[in-house]
């Protein structure tokens, strides 16, 4: 179908319909992403202030038949928010302005914010209100919860509390026609027909542009620990989860795995950074708890230790003795991603495997990425939740440039052999415009089929984020 440019006659018509400053020209930072691999183009950058706004910007792009860029915070690392030159320059509309707080229900455990509220600061209303808001991204100072909605965001916090479309009760979202949908519900149950809500989330912008959202909160954990303790392999690691969950049931909050790797990234890239062991194991998990009050978590990790140690499923460990050193161990992990980027990655691979098949699928990747070259392999991430973060590294002394030409070989082994252990390979980062090729590779054709056709029917014209996560019909 053929789409028009946002152009000078387009955007004039529009800022008739427009409070002044709405529309602007087009600026760089709403132009790129943070690996720097996509580069777009604008015909002008819309910022509405409510969602009756965004519905008169879609109204005019339905009827014109003008491409639309959802904007949250820029922090997607599949290309998403991008669109390069592969269409006419669309029409970007960011959310940054639509940050309002809609209301805080502490005895209802929910807080209702628009999409333009960036994370950290849904955290704090949270903590203000008592409560727990537990959605937590590296990126969650610039992230907007628009954004993570539409990209279903994970986090760290997934094994207790899920991911962002767990977090979510309702929403209020424009509809590619400029109809607003009115879903902002505070309701646990709501059996009315089909589920708009789950429909947008993980749409990332091609169904709609959510503008707010009801979410769910929790208590505040009275009590919070941290541990890192050594492992003998990734069967262990798995074990070890399974032993702590008998013992700690859902308190547990985060089950990191850490390989050696990544911790020799860091010694060799961020020196300053304190790590917990002198000689660096093979393998490691970060254990955190969140315990009711009257719960020592210090003492509670000193019995999974223990437990462990005797089940010959670790031989060390550190457990923080306060807050200070809980925030040390986690600084480890938080940083893993800087020392990689610090390194610079050949392949970096964002994928899900089922647990109990992660330590057959991590060995047999290592032999299969051995025969295509000399490589290191940092692979770390939500083991409790089966999500790894599988990235390939040139060898010691070299540098990226010098693997160009293996970077689709090696994405293309890593991304068949998720597939084959019956993974996905977009765990928590979407689709976007990089992994579009893969899920029409990957994905069931009938799902396929039915996304299409979800699609037609709620854009026809096929303005919303064309060329992000729907494969073209062969």
């Amino acid at each position: 179908m053929t789409l028009n440019p946002a152009d000078t006659a387009f955007v004039d018509h529009l800022r008739a319909q427009l409070p002044d400053g709405t529309l602007r020209a087009p600026e760089p930072r709403y132009l790129e992403e943070p690996r720097g691999r996509y580069h777009g183009q604008a015909g002008a950058i819309a910022l509405p202030r409510c969602s009756e706004e965004v519905a008169t910007l879609l109204r005019a792009a339905h009827a014109g038949r003008v491409p639309v860029v959802p904007y949250g915070g820029g922090t997607g690392l599949v290309g998403g928010q991008i669109m390069g030159a592969e269409g006419p320059a669309p029409l970007v509309i960011s959310l940054e302005r639509m940050t309002a707080l809609r209301g805080v229900y502490p005895q209802e455990n929910v807080i209702a914010v628009e999409a333009g509220m960036v994370l950290a600061d849904v955290q704090a209303a949270a903590q203000a209100a008592g409560r727990l808001f537990p959605l937590s991204l590296a990126a969650e100072g610039t992230a907007r919860i628009g954004g993570t909605l539409a990209t279903n965001a994970g986090g760290v916090n997934v094994l207790r509390y899920g991911n962002a479309r767990d977090l979510c009760l309702g929403l209020e979202a424009v509809l590619p026609n400029g109809e607003i949908w009115r879903g902002l519900s505070r309701l646990r149950k709501d059996n009315t027909g089909y589920d708009l809500r789950n429909l947008l989330i993980g749409a990332e912008g091609t169904l709609g542009i959510i503008t707010a959202a009801s979410l769910k909160l929790s208590p505040i954990p009275a009590e919070e620990g941290t541990a890192i303790l050594t492992v003998a392999s990734p069967a262990a690691a798995i074990d070890l989860l399974a032993m702590a969950r008998d013992q700690l049931g859902e308190t547990i909050s985060a089950f990191e795995l850490i390989h050696r790797q990544g911790l020799e990234f860091l010694r060799e890239t961020l020196p300053d950074l304190r790590l917990p062991f002198d000689e660096l194991p093979e393998w490691c998990v970060l254990i955190d708890l969140g315990l009711p009050k009257g719960r020592s978590p210090a003492e509670a990790l000193a019995a999974v230790f223990e437990t462990a140690l005797e089940a010959g499923l670790c031989t060390d460990g550190v457990i923080a003795q306060s807050e200070a050193q809980r925030q040390a161990l986690w600084s480890v992990r938080e940083h893993i991603p800087e020392g990689n980027r610090r390194i610079g990655s050949v392949s970096s691979h964002d994928i899900s495997i089922p647990i109990s098949r992660i330590p057959d699928f991590i060995a047999e990747g290592g032999k299969r990425l051995a025969a295509l070259g000399d490589m290191r392999i940092n692979c770390f991430g939500h083991l409790g939740d089966g999500n790894l973060h599988y990235n390939v590294f040139p060898a010691q002394g070299q540098d990226r440039s010098a693997y160009e030409h293996l970077r689709s070989d090696v994405k293309r082994c890593v991304h068949d052999l998720t597939h084959d252990y019956g993974g996905s390979v977009s765990a928590e980062h979407g689709v976007g415009r990089l992994k579009v090729a893969d899920l029409a590779r990957y994905g069931d054709p009938v799902k396929l089929a039915t996304m299409r056709a979800i699609k037609q029917a709620l854009d026809p014209h096929g303005i919303m984020n064309p060329g992000a996560v729907v494969p073209l019909a062969d």
